[in-house]
């Protein structure tokens, strides 16, 4: 087949071309995403009962939920938290499952719940965790000028907003929002931070009191004049007519301009009360750089390229900067950072990896026109594999990246090792004409067990569990494609062209200025060395034997993680204050302790209390927690900022819980760890929830036993609780529902009717300025006689502490304890832990956290990696027709694995699942020098070598090609050991470990495999 190419450059010139076509329509044709699409088998259930507590939310709705969802199919493991007036059912399956279908199953299993619920509560919500759920950015809208000097002092009594800020709250929403929601790959604005107004009617008491007549009487007053008769119809000969009338309230002057007539005397209702226009009470509120902000959640449309998106947003910004110059636009968390680096990644490894390909083959070839052939390589496999990818269905993603940039180095080694033995045959004599499809042929098969054995490494990373698993099918695809193509690329078109290009020559051409660069010589150096391990046999059988007992010390002895540490500029604080402070006190501490970072913090956003967002792309809060984003100027100040921050709370406010974390991100979501690394779930002996007083003693004794460790303190709630008097009530003839309307009124809860005004609506509630509760319980009621009781009188008030979080798993209810620690530290720390508790016997403990999920990962890695030695067995046993010579090539992978552990523990780096992957890519590229070079000492031997000769020789003809594609392997990946960015660190530790492994793999493949090959056969041939 190779003849008859060669002789028909046109031909498959034009073939190229049409394939290049092709790859070059299917380019644009490719979605872009973060991540593949793929399904996160998690699902999350909502409950919102605004009156229950957190207890009686968990006895009530929570826990007869949990009970029926424990049902539903390939359920792995289900986590509830109530709290005061919600609570959230986590639900995590197996791997693989359908989630459209468990969707539906959990639906059912709530519907059939329902009747066992109470019936005045709302319908659970079902939310399937997607990709989609991360916004794309945030956009921060905050004044330049804001000024407080306009808000009216009754205003100020009550909940203080600046005027200028609700006309920016109506603004952002009415106008910012729908404007970006216009952008076609955007599905939705999520909108949290806003303020609307309020109409509040205070009645004069002594008035009324003076009148005789109650707040009733100015309640039903509103009440007759807001009403809608709708349209009336009547006829007039042939004509008809709507008659309409319009009796509603639609503003604070028709409050005030109502008429009562009282004792035959007309009064106005701004005679009886006041009417007070002020901000809606804030339960949350948003900052930007300690400026009131409205932040905007932009939602992603799930087919949308990321890129596009990008594009338009800084467009639109560009123009609302222009457009609104008291505006500040400020963009955030912007989720196409971590694409637009793997894409300049792939593109910048093309590059450097073709210009360090093509200096090894000047350097080695001695020859400026091989190394054109050589550098057409990569850019033809690309274009052909990403026309796979639009075949086979897969789109551009980070892990589909990855493996194509593993795949860059290792595309250029086919080429070599063609153009090698052309060269080669050449030299020796032959006619080009038959050197070129006799050398190619002669390959052929090595390199396409090369690239199986490569392959076939890759194909058990999909049987990984959980979402790893699911990911590694698009990079081991990468993989496979990208190299399948370099093979058809090397074999059918590099060829032709070095016929094309030589054809006129006798002699192969080279040089005379890159031969003076060749100073190594290769095949006299390599012949000394060999021959000295041949003379030292016994050295190198020791030092194999010694790799096993090394390789278990370094790998016991090595840390074990999930990911690598990965470089920041940003990151998000939690804070709960643990204490009952107001929304208003909880923004005032959060924006004086993000002061303390100013200096060092290039953006902050903080979200503290209830938020209004729709979606659950941020979790909720309560009106004492605080949620802050914060981007350092540079990522060496980040450590500073939590330094600072972890210093203030802990001076200032030693009873609040805090924790840093990761900013949220889609790479964040699938791979993070959202554990600790311990988690000791205290449980209750007697199963119900931890008493309050029992485990904060329990507390104490762990924080006296673990004193090095930071025990963060129980999270606790104050209630104020009423009790009604029902002897007082009866004899003042006051039911309940009076008395629970009077405290609606004393607490701004009394709401009358709505006001709409557009997108929105303003509401028109009854109360007073106060609310202290000592104020509250002096509103007097009035009974039947029309005598007025004080509150106090017929309710006592008293003061509770409870858990503001009840949480509860498959074992019940708990108290998790989160334990930051080494994994040196944490079998120790159990045992501590376990022995504190044994001596309680209010509580037993149970342990969880990443400690345990890293080990398990591990685990199937080392299975994964095992699978992989036996389909490399396979593929060898059967190309070589033999079970010793797998033996011999597979025996060199131990001595790599351990050369490539050894410098990661030297260097500090870990065991994560970062450098696993490069040990598995490692082991199926390392052995691809090996397999070369039994191959050729088979053929000589073959050919009547014997067979120290055959090692000698076939040793010297491949140390050329060896070094070669060792150095374009090495050299391809050097550039990620840089490290300072997210996608740099992710990249290191399996750039390390396949460096360092191919450095180990190349020393031993050019040495020891043909000392062990000599002793294997010199024993059979003795025999």
């Amino acid at each position: 087949m190779i003849k008859r190419l060669i002789e028909r450059p046109v031909a498959v010139t034009m073939t190229l071309i049409a394939v290049l076509v092709l790859g070059f329509v299917s380019i644009g044709m490719l979605p872009v995403s973060l991540m593949p699409d793929i399904q996160i088998p998690q699902i999350t259930v909502r409950v919102v009962d605004d009156n229950a507590s957190a207890r009686e939310l968990d006895a009530t709705i929570v826990k007869p939920l949990k009970n029926q969802l424990m049902q539903v199919s390939h359920l792995r493991d289900i986590t509830t938290e109530a709290r005061n007036g919600t609570g959230t059912i986590f639900m995590q399956f197996d791997p693989g499952s359908d989630i459209n279908y468990l969707f539906i199953e959990t639906n059912e299993k709530i519907d059939r719940a329902m009747s066992s619920l109470p019936r005045d509560m709302e319908r659970p919500k079902v939310v399937k965790a997607s990709a989609t759920d991360i916004p794309a950015f945030f956009i921060n809208m905050s004044l330049t000028d804001e000024d407080d000097d306009g808000v009216v002092a009754s205003s100020r009594e009550l909940f203080p907003v600046s005027p200028k800020f609700m006309e920016l709250s109506r603004f952002a929403g009415q106008v910012i929002a729908k404007r970006i929601e216009q952008i076609p790959q955007v599905a939705m604005v999520d909108v949290s931070g806003l303020s609307y107004p309020e109409l509040l009617i205070v009645p004069d008491r002594k008035k009324l009191e003076s009148l005789g007549i109650s707040e009733q009487t100015l309640e039903n007053a509103l009440q007759r004049n807001n009403i809608k008769l709708g349209n009336l119809t009547i006829r007039e000969g042939e004509y008809q007519y709507d008659i309409r009338f319009e009796s509603d309230i639609l503003s604070k002057k028709d409050i005030e301009n109502v008429y009562l007539n009282i004792h035959d005397r007309l009064y106005q209702f701004k005679d009886l009360a006041t009417v007070i226009e002020h901000p809606q009470r804030r339960q949350g509120m948003v900052r930007s750089d300690s400026h009131n902000a409205v932040s905007m959640a932009v939602i992603k449309q799930s087919d949308a390229q990321m890129s596009d998106l990008r594009a338009e947003i800084n467009g639109l910004m560009q123009h609302f900067r222009n457009e609104y110059p008291h505006v500040q636009f400020t963009v955030t968390r912007d989720q196409t950072q971590l694409l637009e680096y793997s894409i300049g990644n792939l593109r910048n490894d093309i590059i450097v990896g073709a210009l360090l390909a093509c200096l090894i083959i000047f350097l080695f070839m001695q020859d400026f026109r091989t190394p054109v052939l050589v550098t057409i390589t990569i850019p033809l496999a690309l274009i052909v594999s990403l026309l796979f990818f639009h075949l086979l269905g897969i789109t551009i993603n980070i892990v589909s990246l990855s493996g194509l940039v593993l795949g860059i180095g290792m595309m250029v080694d086919n080429s070599i090792v063609v153009i090698d033995n052309i060269s080669q045959h050449w030299d020796r004599g032959e006619p080009l004409k038959e050197a070129v499809p006799a050398a190619t042929n002669e390959v052929f098969g090595p390199m396409l067990s090369s690239v199986l054995t490569t392959c076939s490494v890759f194909v058990p990373l999909i049987f990984l569990s959980g979402i790893a698993g699911s990911l590694f099918y698009d990079q081991a695809m990468a993989v496979a494609i990208g190299l399948f193509s370099s093979l058809m690329v090397s074999v059918l078109v590099i060829p032709v062209y070095y016929y094309l290009f030589y054809r006129k020559s006798l002699f192969r051409p080279t040089n005379r200025y890159l031969e003076k660069l060749a100073v190594v010589d290769f095949r006299g150096g390599y012949e000394r060395i060999l021959k000295w391990f041949f003379r030292h046999q016994r050295f190198v059988w020791i030092s194999f034997i010694a790799v096993f007992p090394a390789l278990w010390f370094v790998y016991t002895e090595i840390d074990k993680e999930k990911l690598p540490p990965l470089t920041q500029d940003d990151m998000l604080m939690s804070i709960d204050w643990n204490s009952r402070i107001s929304p208003e006190d909880n923004d005032r501490r959060t924006d004086a302790l993000m002061s303390e970072v100013a200096d060092l913090a290039a953006q902050r956003t903080a979200m503290t209390g209830i938020q209004q967002f729709i979606l659950s792309h941020t979790r909720e809060l309560s009106a004492s927690e605080a949620l802050v984003y914060v981007r350092a100027k540079s990522p060496d100040h980040l450590p500073q900022i939590k330094e600072r921050l972890e210093k203030r709370l802990k001076e200032q406010y030693p009873d609040a819980m805090f924790h840093f974390e990761m900013a949220g991100n889609i790479f964040d979501m699938i791979f993070s760890e959202t554990e600790p690394p311990l988690v000791a779930r205290l449980k209750p002996t007697n199963g119900r929830a931890p008493d309050p007083d029992k485990l904060n003693a329990l507390l104490g004794e762990l924080s006296r036993a673990l004193p090095d460790i930071y025990i963060e303190p129980a999270v606790w709630q104050e209630h104020v609780l009423f009790v009604v008097k029902p002897r007082v009530m009866a004899l003042y003839g006051i039911d309940y529902n009076t008395v629970f309307s009077a405290l609606k009124k004393a607490t701004n809860q009394n709401r009358l009717f709505t006001i709409n005004e557009g997108t929105f609506s303003i509401p028109v509630v009854s109360g007073n300025r106060s609310q202290l509760s000592a104020d509250i319980l002096e509103t007097k009621v009035t009974n039947g006689a029309g005598v007025d009781i004080p509150l106090s009188m017929l309710v006592g008030e008293t003061r509770s502490r409870d858990l503001k979080n009840i949480i509860s798993g498959t074992e019940g209810d708990f108290y998790p304890v989160n334990v930051d620690a080494s994994d040196r530290q944490i079998p120790q720390l159990m045992s501590t832990i376990r022995a504190v508790v044994q001596q309680n016997d209010d509580f037993d403990v149970g342990f969880s956290g990443s400690y345990f999920s890293n080990r398990t990962m591990i685990g199937e890695l080392i299975v994964v990696l095992t699978v992989a030695f036996l389909l490399l067995f396979f593929i060898l046993a059967a190309q070589f027709e033999s079970l010793v010579q797998p033996l011999i090539i597979l025996s060199e992978i131990l001595v790599d694995i351990f050369g490539a552990l050894l410098i990661l523990w030297l260097l500090g780096a870990s065991i994560n699942l970062m450098s696993l992957i490069g040990l598995v890519v490692m082991c199926g590229v390392v052995i691809n020098d090996s397999i070369l070079k039994v191959d050729t000492i088979n053929k000589l031997r073959k050919n009547g070598y014997s067979l120290i000769r055959a090692i000698m020789e076939g040793g010297s003809r491949r140390i050329k090609p060896i070094v070669m594609t060792s150095l374009t392997t090495i050299l391809a990946v050097l550039p990620f050991l840089y490290r300072g960015d997210m996608g740099s660190d992710l990249q290191y530790p399996l750039s390390l470990t396949l460096i360092s492994g191919m450095i180990v793999g190349t020393v031993v493949s050019v040495f020891y495999v043909p000392v062990f090959y000599y002793t294997i056969y010199k024993s059979k041939k003795k025999r």
